[in-house]
């Protein structure tokens, strides 16, 4: 009888073990199914591609950036406008993964449960995807950055609408080119990442924000101090070289002239447990989410630095790296007394029968910025754009901006960079814009953040 009792048991144990396993298998069924069905890998189930009848994928004003034409896929008739979106829309093979074509593509394919790719030939194609960005801000954006690789991102710090992401090197979706997957040149070097969101770059002097507020929230005597700038300062024996010869300085013309030796030394003075801590609170080692596809996480690495290296990392060297969206939303942060708002791409998704399915919206982020801090920082950058670059860079935006020239090593050229935001109410965009081998952030990233912004607010 004991023996006929445990083997009840035991088939007890093993039923309830195949029911849950069939509720959570059922789940996932329906859950995530798509995305198993729809996976890049899975050509070969119509023989071509999988968006031979996807649906349509549209910007902010309507203008039909993809659709599909008799089993073709067929995109915007602009060859700059195709790559310019190249990085959000995608390619045709779904090797971009974190595009809208490869994240949506069971929506785009009108994929469901009970046919599940039934409907992939279906003539009338599948959902429909509405999105924040701008197709021309983006063709502007990708005619500034003139044949260099890098990355823009600007969205409305208020909204969360994401109105611009162009990644470089790029290529035309509607024409590859025959080298695309063999070319030993380099020149499609990271064609299939989407720069803004999935690099990360040395940040150079735009990380001096982040020094400036690790001051701020910890030496009460800041604006009482100066500094003495003869071009370089020795720490720990080493030598921390400036642009310039800026004489005696403090930590508010300091940032506005970018000078090294202030951030250097300061860097120290606060050491690396004060300088992490206000790193990492401004999102530093975090991993952001555009339309559920992450960042790749900024670097702030300095518990085992010596003061020369820490000097190093204050002005935005040593090992430090910085992630364009992340950056993005950190000046949105600022912009908005220390919470962001989450960036977002898609405004609406709706199935082939005309049902919205989807909807972006609004949201916070938890706070990155201390709210006196960014006060405070506001004012600074305001400052900055407003006695160095030149308020002619933004006419009637009153842009708060901080440029960096990222030093990379190598035998390359630094990277450029510029990253702010417009604190007028009527044009509250943010920015971000890294240019590998730009040189001078101010020249080279600058020069696309004034063209980009500009049209953005609507301004000749």
């Amino acid at each position: 009888m004991k023996t006929t009792g445990w083997r009840s048991l035991v088939l007890y144990i093993l039923g309830i073990g195949f029911l849950a396993g069939m509720v959570f298998f059922l789940a996932c069924y329906f859950t995530q199914g798509g995305s198993w069905a729809m996976r890049a890998s899975n050509v070969h189930l119509d023989g071509v591609n999988q968006l031979s009848g996807a649906g349509t994928i549209t910007d902010r004003d309507g203008v039909v950036l993809a659709k599909s034409e008799d089993g073709n896929r067929v995109y915007h008739d602009n060859a700059n406008i195709r790559k310019a979106m190249l990085a959000v829309v995608g390619d045709t093979r779904g090797y971009i993964s974190t595009s809208v074509q490869a994240t949506y593509r069971s929506q785009l394919t009108g994929y469901n449960p009970v046919t599940g790719i039934g409907s992939i030939n279906d003539k009338n194609g599948g959902g429909s995807v509405e999105l924040t960005v701008s197709s021309e801000l983006s063709r502007i954006a990708l005619q500034q950055l003139a044949g260099k690789n890098g990355a823009v991102a600007v969205y409305n710090y208020k909204t969360g609408e994401i109105l611009c992401m162009v990644s470089t090197p790029n290529f035309d979706p509607a024409n590859p080119p025959s080298d695309l997957d063999s070319d030993e040149t380099g020149k499609y070097d990271g064609v299939y990442l989407n720069k803004a969101l999935s690099s990360c770059y040395t940040p150079g002097s735009i990380f001096k924000l982040v020094t400036t507020a690790c001051a701020l929230e910890n030496l009460p005597d800041l604006a009482q101090k100066t500094f003495q700038c003869t071009g370089k300062t020795i720490i720990n024996g080493h030598e921390i070289t400036c642009d310039a010869k800026h004489g005696t300085i403090d930590y508010r013309d300091g940032l506005a002239k970018s000078c090294n030796v202030v951030f250097a030394e300061l860097a120290v003075e606060l050491g690396a447990d004060r300088m992490t801590k206000t790193a990492e609170s401004m999102g530093f080692g975090e991993v952001f989410r555009v339309d559920g596809n992450p960042t790749r996480k900024s670097v702030y690495q300095v518990r085992d630095a010596t003061d020369d290296e820490l000097a190093w990392s204050g002005i935005g060297q040593h090992t430090n790296l910085a992630n364009p969206t992340h950056m993005m939303i950190l000046m949105g942060a600022i912009a908005n007394d220390g919470v962001p708002v989450n960036p977002y791409l898609v405004r609406k998704i709706t199935t082939h029968f005309g049902i919205p399915v989807h909807f972006g919206g609004t949201s916070q982020g938890p706070r990155l910025v201390r709210e006196d801090t960014a006060k405070t920082l506001q004012e600074l950058m305001r400052y900055t754009v407003t006695s160095d670059y030149g308020d002619n860079m933004f006419p009637g935006m009153q842009v708060c901006a901080k440029t960096g020239t990222a030093e990379v090593g190598g035998g390359r050229k630094p990277t450029g960079w510029m990253v702010g935001f417009s604190s007028n109410p009527d044009t509250p965009f943010a920015f971000a814009v890294a240019v590998e081998e730009g040189n001078y952030g101010r020249t080279s990233a600058g020069n696309i953040a004034s063209a980009v912004m500009k049209a953005a607010a609507g301004k000749s």
